[in-house]
């Protein structure tokens, strides 16, 4: 495995990479946690790995800066590896995957698209464990209460991810939408029919 690294707004990024069927592919997107930054992590988890890139990992690291500096950026998945994640969770961050920006869901919505209505939890567990922030935007999983809840990088990052994408907060550090992604059915505007989204 090699690791590259890209300097954001918010710290170091490190991206850890190998060639899987002669393409190199993602494994682990590490970035930068309140009380420890992602050189911490590397040197802790993978002490042995050594600095190595290619074109296509320094084209996904520019985006995934740019992405990070408040840059509409598309990140597709053909890049990742997912194969070390359950089929659980490859369903919850595909599902997280197709949040477009802007937008937020909620863990229980997610589960419930999923066809696990009460799996809330486990879908909030698959994405505390996303190997592969940014890419997976996990930052677009809430709380049913609209506020944040966790988020590998720290709240702080989480919020201003959102704002980056245009999503606004009330006063109490709350998400101010009219639906959620996913919500199967809400009241259309100036209509009394149900609507399918």
């Amino acid at each position: 495995m090699n690791r590259s690294s890209v300097v954001t707004p918010f710290g170091i990024v490190h991206i850890l990479w190998t060639i899987i069927d002669d393409l190199p592919k993602i494994v682990r997107i590490l970035l930068p946690k309140p009380g420890m930054s992602s050189e911490d992590q590397v040197s802790k988890l993978y002490p042995h790995l050594r600095s190595s890139s290619c074109q296509e990992i320094d084209e996904t690291a520019k985006k995934v800066k740019r992405f990070l500096e408040g840059e509409k950026i598309e990140l597709l998945l053909d890049i990742i590896d997912l194969s070390m994640c359950s089929q659980f969770q490859k369903r919850v961050l595909r599902a997280e995957h197709q949040i477009p920006r802007g937008r937020v869901s909620t863990y229980g919505l997610i589960a419930e698209y999923l066809g696990k209505s009460r799996a809330a939890r486990a879908v909030g567990r698959a994405l505390a464990t996303n190997p592969f922030p940014i890419i997976i935007p996990c930052h677009r999983a809430i709380r049913s209460d609209r506020h944040v809840g966790g988020f590998q990088g720290g709240i702080a990052m989480k919020r201003a991810l959102l704002e980056n994408e245009g999503i606004v907060f009330d006063d109490l550090g709350r998400v101010v939408c009219a639906y959620f992604y996913y919500q199967r059915i809400y009241r259309k505007k100036n209509l009394n029919r149900l609507v399918e989204i």
